[in-house]
Formats: C-alpha cells, structure tokens, sequence
C-alpha cells in the first residue's frame, strides 16, 4: 500500500460554526486544526435533551467558544429554526480569514457569520449532507430558502458523492461544490487481522451501536432466525439503549444463542472487530462501519442517506432497502455462504477506509476546498 499523500495545509486563521459538536467529530475538527497554520476557532452550543446527543464542550487544538443556541420547535420538525447568541462577537475576537458554516438554511444567525465575512472581502465555505427532495405545500417556499441561502456562500462542501449531486441539482455550480467523504475513523496504523479462509465453527456476526428502534436490530435477529442450522452465525451485539429489553426478549422468542454484551468504547472494541467475520448496520445510523471496515471487516447495511454509497460498495460488502427482512435475509445468507470471498471483501475494506476515506483524508479535502473559495474569492 503506497504512503499517503502528504497533507495540505490552510496558510491562514479558519473560523468554524456548528450548532453542535457530537463527541465522534471532534477527531475530525482537531485533525483539521493541526492543517491551519493561523490557527482554528469555534463556535458551537448545546443540543436539547430529546436528541441524545454526546456533545464535547472543549477542543485540545482548537479555541473553542460556548454559543447559546436558542431553539425553536423539534430538530426533527420541518419546523425547526435555531438562533445562536454572540456569532458575531466570536468573530469580531477571533476575526478569521475564512470561515466554515452548516449549510443549513433553518440557522438563522448563520446569516449574520455570512454577512461579516463578506463585508470584509473573507469566504463562507458550508458543509452539509445535501439537499434532499421536500415535500408538503410549503416546500417550493422551503427550497427557496434554501437555494437562496446556499447560493449566499462561496462554496459548498457534501458529505458524499450523492449529497453533492443533490446541490448541484438544486441550482448551485459544479465548481462551488466539493465532496469530504463523512469519516469518523483515522487511516489505519496496524495492519489488518489475519482470519483463516475457512471456518470450523459458526461465523460471527457483529453489531455496535446504540440500541433503539430504529437501527432494527429486530431485522437481523429474525434473518439469523431464519438462515438454515448449517450457516446460523454466532451473533455479537454490542451495545445499550432503550430498545435493550426488547430486544432481549425477541431474542428469546426467535434466536436464544445471539449474546447481548453492552456498551463497550474505545481499546474495549478492537478484540470485537477482530473475532468478527462480518460486520451488520440493518438500520439508520451507524459510525461502527468504518471501524470494522478498518479492521478488514466486509459490511452489509441498510441504504441511507447517501454516505454508505461511497463506504460500501459491492467489493466490500452490501446494501439493502431500509425495513426490507427479506432482501437484508438474503443477503446474510450469501455473505456467509462463501467464507472466502468474505475475506476478499474484507481486504478491500481496509483498503478503502486505508487509502480513500477517513479523518485525515476528510480534512484534506477541507483545505483543498478552502483554498480553493479563497483563490476565487481574491480574484
């Protein structure tokens, strides 16, 4: 595997907004600091309960700056607007030669962030998931608003390939739109295990993750149900969460062998990902797949909202529709049927989340495109 590349850097002071930081970013936001040579400030607040979020409160290589954000309504809610308190003081203090944002229409202070910088001649680079179809009569109105405000900035950067053909689509250039594979795990340092190419015991099957309804661990517990005796994995799930209970008695009911061992972080995980023959996300969510992709794991998933389309492809593992038992059934089925072409798979997992997505690679493609709005921006 040939080195990396090495980094690019940012030659001036970067600002950076979020409504909030969950603790999975934070990685990725230091990695970034370490490439700004002016340094990086930012600005973020706390979530409301009702979203769980694991929010950090302060960065080792980053001046970090509390905000207050207002909320109005749900973040769920098609309703939802948020106002954060003192932006425009952050950036009198911290004055950056550029700034990030959420390209997120409904952050309504966000705006004043894009009006300073501009009236002192500095790019506003966004960085967002995309911009999926709305529905519902105010949706002209919505997209609107949200082409408006996005048009507003001097560069937009998407999560993934599908999320920066969504912006395209709605109106914005190809050349103001830049794509940072979403990562949440540095490139590999260890090579990754060596498993044997056949098997003289059940294959295990993991899940990590939190656990609630809607990563329908209920669906892979009926698919191993459902597998003939010769191929029904050892099924390791690895997590807590509201749907816990639950889950414990479906299992009871329908698959009494999968081991129930809690929420387990960190160091705690690497003897989990290694055992592992298979890695399975049946539902929403899910930064557990690039740390079993970086420990050679293949991967079957439920389609989402775009990033797993640049994560999983079919030389490493595979996509199934959301909620469909049958198809993610079948699916299992095939991957452990040839034990082999699981460790082929497995190969390129690694590789994949070695060469072309994770958190060192996301950050260079942050600069890359900062400086290339700052080049625009000057001319």
């Amino acid at each position: 595997m040939p080195p990396p590349a090495p980094s690019p850097n940012f030659s001036s002071r970067l600002a950076l907004q979020q409504r909030v930081i969950p603790a999975y970013r934070a990685p990725f936001i230091e990695t970034l600091a370490k490439s700004c040579r002016g340094g990086l400030c930012v600005f973020a607040g706390k979530p409301l309960p009702v979203e769980a979020i694991s929010a950090v409160d302060h960065l080792d290589a980053a001046d970090y700056t509390a905000a207050r954000n207002i909320h109005i309504s749900d973040p769920a809610s098609k309703f939802y607007l948020c106002w954060q308190m003192g932006i425009l003081s952050w950036l009198d203090e911290c004055n950056p030669d550029a700034l990030i944002v959420e390209a997120n229409p409904r952050y309504l202070s966000t705006r004043l962030a894009v009006r300073w910088m501009h009236t002192r001649g500095r790019p506003v680079l966004g960085w967002g998931l995309g911009a999926p179809s709305l529905s519902g009569i105010l949706s002209p109105l919505r997209r609107q608003n949200r082409l408006t405000f996005l048009s507003s900035l001097d560069g937009v950067v998407a999560y993934s390939q599908k999320g920066a053909e969504q912006y395209i689509a709605l109106g914005l250039s190809t050349q103001r739109v830049f794509v940072a594979h979403n990562a949440v795990t540095p490139r590999p340092t260890a090579p990754p295990p060596q498993r044997p190419a056949s098997l003289n015991q059940p294959a295990r099957v993991l899940f990590v993750g939190r656990l609630q309804a809607r990563k329908r661990i209920d669906i892979l517990l009926h698919a191993c149900a459902a597998l003939p005796a010769e191929l029904q994995p050892r099924l390791v799930i690895i997590g807590d969460g509201p749907a816990l209970s639950d889950l414990k008695s479906l299992a009871q009911q329908i698959y009494p062998q999968a081991e129930f061992l809690g929420a387990k972080h960190g160091p705690e995980l690497i003897s989990y990902f290694t055992a592992a023959d298979i890695f399975t996300l049946p539902g929403t969510g899910g930064l557990a797949v690039q740390q079993a992709m970086a420990h050679g794991l293949p991967v079957i998933v439920a389609q989402g909202d775009g990033t797993q389309d640049d994560l999983v492809r079919p030389e490493n593992g595979w996509q199934t529709p959301p909620g469909d038992q049958q198809s993610f059934t079948q699916t299992l089925r095939t991957a452990l049927s040839d034990i082999p072409r699981l460790r082929r798979m497995g190969a390129q997992s690694y590789r994949i989340v070695a060469e072309e997505i994770n958190i060192e690679e996301m950050a260079a493609s942050f600069v890359n495109s900062l400086n290339a709005v700052s080049v625009k921006h000057e001319t």
